[in-house]
């Protein structure tokens, strides 16, 4: 039996953008997959019942299934794990608003473009979560590199990745929060975050011993 990671990339990302951080996180001594959907096109429950699926087929073989999303990543991998039977495992979020993203309804506010733009995921990315009573432990990781996209439409008050404000990655009910030098997509290359996502996946900390 072993530990398995299924990696969950952003809006607009396919699975390649996670190649570094799946081969850091092998390293580390995970079996890894990447999770691959349509974030524009495919409906919310389409992308959370192949997830649950894909978390299940490997149970048989895993002694815990976690979950490593980035930014909208993040968020799905809290809300597959609202509900339903799934195998023991933790959460890791790289740059998740889940508290919402002023970037998202910022992409709103242009209209119906800025709206196809967004996909079905619309609301989580702009609401969030009130707060995380799920069954998992989850860490979340932020940058604090304010280089990106975002930086133009979301307004941000405070210390941001260039896509998503520090403040919106702060939940109540997580387990641990962290703060790197990074931006919204330099997180997934940086070796530092990936210690941190090995560190908590097996110790449910980021700190070092």
């Amino acid at each position: 039996m072993s530990e398995h990671v299924i990696l969950l990339h952003g809006l607009w990302m396919r699975g390649f953008a996670l190649s570094m951080l799946h081969r850091r996180l092998i390293e580390a001594g995970f079996r890894v997959h990447r999770f691959d959907y349509l974030s524009v096109a495919a409906t919310q429950q389409r992308i959370l019942d192949r997830l649950q699926a894909r978390m299940n087929g490997l149970a048989a073989e895993a002694d815990a299934v976690h979950l490593v999303g980035h930014s909208l990543g993040g968020l799905l991998a809290l809300r597959a794990c609202l509900d339903g039977e799934l195998p023991p495992g933790r959460i890791v979020c790289l740059g998740s608003p889940l508290k919402g993203s002023a970037a998202a309804r910022g992409f709103a506010a242009w209209g119906r473009g800025g709206e196809v733009l967004l996909g079905h995921n619309r609301e989580l990315l702009e609401q969030g979560f009130e707060r995380w009573d799920g069954p998992r432990e989850v860490g979340m990781i932020a940058g604090r590199m304010p280089l990106g996209l975002g930086a133009m439409l979301g307004r941000f008050a405070g210390e941001h990745d260039g896509t998503v404000a520090v403040d919106e990655t702060r939940l109540d009910g997580l387990t641990a929060h962290s703060v790197v030098e990074a931006n919204h997509t330099g997180l997934l290359f940086s070796a530092e975050v990936a210690q941190r996502v090995a560190r908590f996946l097996k110790q449910g900390r980021f700190e070092a011993d």
